[in-house]
């Protein structure tokens, strides 16, 4: 199944920081990190059309 942008939530932590939950549409099972990679959620969350290539990124960063 193809990971999308609703699978993910976004929350500002701090300056430049960002927590992000990834919740499985299949399990229901969410991970949680906070992460400075701005550059990765310019490309996801702030994107117009996120490529699948970052959303299983962020999701991986997710899930470490």
């Amino acid at each position: 199944m193809a990971t999308k942008l609703s699978d993910f939530t976004f929350a500002p932590s701090g300056y430049g920081h960002y927590r992000v939950t990834y919740t499985s549409p299949v399990t229901g099972k969410s991970w949680t990190t906070v992460t400075n990679d701005m550059p990765l959620i310019d490309a996801t969350k702030n994107a117009d059309e996120p490529t699948q290539k970052k959303l299983n990124q962020l999701k991986r960063l997710c899930k470490a």
